[in-house]
């Protein structure tokens, strides 16, 4: 889990490194999802599931990171169900953005990094058919966090900026 939730955050460095705030908001098409949007919605995916099955508070509020990014979005806002207007308002510059998820990224590796096998088997959350165990929610925050994270390098070439391969 260290190691997955680790390439992630080397991911995330990767897509904003020496962007300006015109290339992080783009919008692929005018209607795409942004870097900048989608770098805050892994990072916010992640603090929001992480902090529930470890019982604390998100970094995003315990942190203060809600109000340095100052959204017109509600301040418990994930991106989940987003639309056009809700990824048009996420604005922000490459150093907020990796401040919060180097912030998240420390939160969940202290608590992914204390975890025994035995502890993935247990029930986090009953409102789904099977049950959903620890692991299963874990590698659900890293499948999402790596989908997003390829979407943002995919965007960042399509701005003319391709990655290190």
């Amino acid at each position: 889990m260290t190691d997955a939730f680790g390439r992630i955050r080397e991911l995330v460095r990767g897509a904003v490194a020496g962007l300006t705030l015109e290339e992080l908001t783009t919008r692929p098409g005018g209607v795409g999802n942004s870097i900048a949007w989608l770098v805050w919605h892994l990072s916010r995916v992640q603090d929001d599931h992480v902090a529930e099955v470890a019982g604390v508070e998100q970094v995003w509020f315990a942190g203060g990171w809600v109000d340095r990014f100052g959204l017109a979005l509600p301040r418990e806002a994930t991106g989940y169900g987003h639309g056009s207007d809700e990824v048009a308002a996420v604005r922000a510059s490459g150093e907020l953005l990796v401040g919060y998820h180097e912030a998240v990224h420390e939160q969940t590796i202290r608590y992914v990094g204390g975890l025994t096998d035995a502890d993935l088997d247990r029930i986090v959350d009953e409102r789904w058919d099977p049950p959903v165990t620890l692991g299963v929610r874990l590698i659900s925050v890293v499948g999402d966090d790596l989908q997003h994270s390829g979407q943002a390098a995919y965007v960042r070439g399509l701005l003319g900026h391709p990655g290190k391969h």
